[in-house]
């Protein structure tokens, strides 16, 4: 059968209700989990849906997924989203995945504050 066993994001309409992003705390920052698409049209973070039971951020970038372009993009693109330096946000997981665990280094309660408005703002 195909496409069997492949997991499908939930998209979500105008006044569906979005499954709420909390960060995961770690030691030195928050963890964010992403659904990165390559090779679009432009760089966004496009919002949340529900991935697997889980809420993701969903986040599109131009850069091809080769020699960690792709990657590299979704940092800066984060570290833009979040006004935080871009030396802040790395990868904790997920690397050749699409959906990816990224670490922002800072105060986690305010980065989980700045994370749900930005959100807000979407």
């Amino acid at each position: 059968m195909a496409g069997a066993g492949l997991h499908r994001p939930r998209q979500f309409l105008s006044g569906d209700t979005a499954p709420s992003l909390i960060p995961r705390r770690c030691d030195g920052g928050v963890i964010l989990t992403v659904r990165l698409t390559p090779k679009t049209a432009k760089d966004e973070v496009k919002g949340v849906e529900s991935f697997d039971g889980a809420a993701v951020l969903v986040a599109r970038v131009r850069a091809l997924p080769e020699a960690g372009r792709a990657n590299q993009a979704l940092e800066k693109l984060i570290a833009k989203w979040l006004g935080v330096p871009r030396s802040t946000v790395s990868f904790a997981h997920g690397g050749k995945s699409r959906l990816k665990q990224v670490k922002v280094e800072g105060d986690a309660d305010r980065l989980t504050r700045l994370i749900a408005e930005k959100l807000s703002e979407l």
